[in-house]
């Protein structure tokens, strides 16, 4: 079989995107591929740092299938990180052991130093992993791509770090919105670059994620969210017409409508903070929603899982739905848990 045909064959995560309401739902999760499982972490130890696992074709690719092969999720996502663009751009970039990313803080003149992205070797290692990842992925299972929404990355370059309320980006975007317009406008370039190299190397359909969308107010939500996932989205499908692509913008709430009429994604992730009525009457006459099972409900397990799980089913089966996570998996979530999960959506 050759791998337009593996990639063509749709599975149910794609006929959903492409219109299908299907019984039981798709089922993938957020960060399937990490530190819960124990395989994971033998390949991890084996790596050295956490960017030289990313940027091994072999390992990487080898994580990517874990939970497919342990749990047969319907779907793949690529493992990487949202911190490769800024790697591939010549931000300095590393992982702390039980601390996250660290990047040496952008300013100004950073920003205007700031390389071509799609000259990256960073890159090329991503794009290898994803096509040896399609090559040994079963037909009727996605691929699933991603990159960070240009928001969200920049707020870990302009502060060096995850920061509580996004302060150091905030105030860079009120200060000097010239400059931070320039590094949105890059981030925009080198991540279309990086999502259209992913779907031309085998994936099926790109994620994007926007994590921070939610500190946004209503107008820098316009500004620094939707419209550069708009012309992300633009780039893209400029590119490979009519790629899949879905928004993942945690937080946004009431403006999720929004962003899906103005973005063009074809399918919109929802947090475990947004209503299934609102999801159900207001996001899904649009596009197929994906989500929004609590990570804490997973991790803790028991009826109060079960009854969760009912509850989104019962709420979003109605549409077209994709049955994920809120957010990314807890790292210290039990096993048989996600066992549960599977077998309780698939039962239904």
């Amino acid at each position: 079989m050759t791998d337009q045909a593996r990639k063509s064959d749709g599975g149910k995560f794609i006929r959903t995107l492409a219109g299908e309401n299907l019984q039981p739902p798709p089922i993938w999760m957020m960060r399937q591929a990490g530190r819960y499982l124990p395989e994971y972490r033998v390949v991890r130890k084996s790596a050295g740092s956490f960017l030289d696992l990313c940027f091994n074709p072999e390992l990487a690719s080898t994580v990517t299938l874990q939970p497919i092969e342990r749990f047969g999720f319907d779907a793949a996502i690529l493992f990487s990180d949202i911190l490769v663009v800024p790697h591939a751009l010549g931000r300095e970039v590393r992982f702390v052991e039980g601390e996250g990313p660290r990047l040496e803080p952008i300013d100004r003149a950073g920003i205007e130093s700031l390389v071509p992205g799609n000259s990256s070797d960073a890159f090329d290692a991503v794009f290898e992993t994803v096509s040896l990842v399609r090559n040994r992925l079963d037909a009727d299972k996605t691929l699933i791509g991603f990159c960070g929404a240009p928001w969200t990355v920049a707020t870990y370059m302009v502060a060096g770090r995850g920061t509580p309320d996004k302060a150091p980006a905030r105030l860079m975007a009120s200060r000097d919105p010239d400059s931070f317009q320039k590094l949105i406008d890059r981030l925009v370039s080198a991540s279309a670059d990086y999502l259209i190299g992913q779907l031309e190397a085998g994936a099926d359909v790109v994620q994007i994620f926007d994590s921070w969308a939610g500190i946004l107010g209503e107008d820098d939500f316009e500004r620094w969210c939707i419209a550069p996932t708009a012309e992300l989205v633009r780039r893209v499908r400029e590119k490979i017409p009519g790629a899949r692509m879905i928004g993942f913008p945690k937080g946004a709430g009431l403006m999720l409508e929004r962003y899906v009429a103005k973005t063009g994604v074809d399918a919109v992730g929802i947090d475990w903070t947004v209503p299934l009525d609102y999801a159900r009457d207001r996001l899904q006459i649009r596009v197929p929603v994906q989500g929004n099972l609590d990570p804490l409900i997973l991790l803790a397990g028991g009826e109060r899982l079960d009854r969760a799980i009912d509850r989104i089913l019962d709420g979003l089966s109605g549409g077209r739905f994709i049955f994920n996570l809120g957010h990314g998996i807890v790292p210290d979530t039990p096993i048989e848990h996600v066992e549960r999960l599977v077998e309780r959506v698939r039962q239904r």
